[in-house]
């Protein structure tokens, strides 16, 4: 196959690579569109057989049998089972095996090789990057975990080191009364011992005066006080405490600080798909008759216009702000992006990979965040970007107005790669209203469902633009007319779209019949996105909250 070409792109001229082929070229070997087909037959230094797309298997291609080279091989051996010539079989080393007319073979052999290619590209290939888009969110997810448990041990050693600290500040604290209480019991004892001294030196000076006097009077009449002098005044002592301190045990400090299990790490055997012919479609999941919301976001936004899902508990979200904030089911803000321009993203969406995509309307560009770094991946000129979802094949769907604001046209993108422009029916008249507010989402089945606001009409149209219903509302109990705003589809290939007015989600199947609305007491539901298990995530613009619904 191609190498532009997957089950989700429409085959494309190999000259202009923009318009889907209708003609081939049989001696050239190329596809071409209807407008090609003239430029290629205009080159006279080559011999050319133009024939319709489809009619390109009508002419066999035999090889050259290797062993005759003027002969071709047209029969089937088989006996050896290869393709070999009519001599072969009449004279060579297969003569006498058992043979079969290669076209009838060649039929059956590509009737499974048909069904071989679209198992693998229908089934097995999206079920591959499920896997690696589920593994990416689990690695998200697995980053915010332990961020929180380091977060958690921070937490703890702050703990700690509070009670460390006030248990020594209380040792200091003791250690400061008990000297503050030796020391008054040192200076009571200095205070005493101060005034005996003081007596002392009165009386021996008392002594000298009466022995230089020779006065009879004071020396007859002294009576002595040494025997008062000589018991000395209660010493005092002081002894200083010692500080024990204890050993510290490193084990009973990690147990008190706390414990991790063993890393755990458990391959699973890979579950074995059913083959194409044992599953025809995804298990049953019937609409529920009560639905009930199980979640409910507040962004703290003045207003909410889009939503799209990261995991089962993360959301993307924006409004008319240049922030977007991812947000979990508690309402914490996880992560913050500004837009590189400065400007209110139109919309945004999560890739496969998980990286979130963004419309800038003003700047005329698409951008891609990736890592927290923002790449602008595609540049318009005379068209504003509006409305974006991802593909089944991981690339975009993009909704675009005319600079002029007339025309409108939804194009498809692989990488930055233009693969398809949708704008007109059949009889050439525009298939949307030049109004902007367009939310798209691509079915199961690869439909392209718009809802067209100014329209008042959810537009589907298969994959290669060609239109297939127009849905304008179910006539009961619709209390304003349809408003439809977003829209999203689920595993069930069922299309649920927000009734802006009505305050209500619609959900029909994937030919356009009403199945079922959702109430759940919403207002203004505006944005609206799926997760990998059919959960319904709608933000509403009033509210600015965004409430997760439980509907199969």
């Amino acid at each position: 196959m191609h190498s532009r070409r997957s089950a989700q792109e429409v085959l494309l001229c190999d000259l202009c690579e923009t318009v889907p082929l209708q003609s081939h070229c049989e001696l050239c070997n190329i596809n071409l569109c209807k407008a090609c087909v003239g430029e290629h037959l205009s080159d006279s230094s080559k011999r050319h057989n133009v024939v319709p797309f489809l009619h390109i298997k009508s002419t066999p291609n035999y090889h050259k049998c290797p062993d005759h080279a003027d002969k071709h091989c047209e029969i089937y051996c088989e006996k050896c089972g290869i393709p070999v010539c009519l001599t072969c079989v009449t004279s060579g080393k297969h003569k006498g095996h058992d043979i079969s007319d290669i076209l009838e073979k060649v039929s059956a052999k590509t009737e499974s090789l048909q069904k071989d290619l679209k198992e693998l590209e229908t089934r097995m290939y999206p079920r591959y990057e499920e896997m690696a888009s589920n593994v990416e969110t689990e690695k998200a997810e697995i980053e915010t975990k332990y961020w929180k448990l380091t977060t958690t041990a921070d937490e703890q050693g702050e703990i700690l080191h509070r009670e460390i600290t006030a248990i020594v500040n209380q040792r200091k604290s003791a250690i400061a009364e008990m000297k503050t209480k030796h020391l008054d019991a040192l200076n009571k004892n200095t205070e005493k011992i101060a005034q005996k001294m003081a007596e002392l030196k009165q009386i021996m000076s008392d002594l000298k005066s009466i022995l230089k006097s020779n006065d009879v009077s004071l020396t007859s009449t002294y009576k002595s006080r040494n025997s008062e002098f000589r018991t000395l005044p209660p010493k005092v002592r002081v002894t200083v405490p010692s500080f024990t301190a204890q050993k510290i045990n490193k084990d009973q400090l990690n147990e008190m600080f706390g414990s991790l299990p063993p890393l755990s790490i458990n391959t699973e055997h890979g579950d074995t798909m059913k083959s194409a012919e044992a599953v025809s479609s995804p298990p049953v999941k019937p609409l529920l008759d009560e639905t009930r919301v199980t979640a409910t976001i507040d962004t703290e936004y003045y207003r909410l216009f889009s939503v799209s899902c990261l995991s089962e508990d993360q959301v993307w979200t924006c409004v008319n702000s240049k922030t977007m904030k991812l947000l979990n089911l508690q309402s914490e803000l996880l992560t913050s992006i500004q837009t590189k321009s400065g400007n209110t993203p139109q919309d945004i969406t999560v890739t496969r990979d998980g990286d979130l995509v963004y419309t800038d309307y003003n700047d005329k560009t698409i951008n891609l965040v990736k890592n927290k770094q923002i790449q602008t991946v595609i540049t318009l000129q005379g068209w504003g970007p509006g409305y974006v979802c991802c593909t089944a094949g991981n690339g975009l769907l993009v909704t675009m107005v005319s600079d002029d604001g007339e025309q409108f046209k939804v194009v498809r993108y692989s990488g930055s790669t233009e693969k398809q422009s949708i704008q007109f029916d059949d009889q050439g008249r525009p298939l949307y209203s030049s109004g902007t507010i367009k939310y798209l989402s691509e079915n199961r089945n690869l439909d392209i469902c718009v809802a067209d606001f100014g329209a008042r009409a959810v537009v589907v149209v298969n994959q290669s633009g060609k239109l297939r219903f127009r849905y304008t509302g179910h006539p009961s109990n619709t209390q304003q007319s349809f408003d439809p705003a977003g829209i999203t589809t689920d595993s069930q290939s069922h299309i649920l779209t927000a009734d802006d007015d009505n305050d209500r989600i619609h959900i029909l199947d994937l030919d356009g019949q009403f199945l079922h609305y959702i109430h759940c007491h919403l207002e203004r539901p505006y944005g609206l996105c799926v997760d990998i298990r059919d959960n319904l995530f709608v933000a509403e613009c009033n509210t600015a909250k965004v409430k997760k619904i439980q509907y199969l």
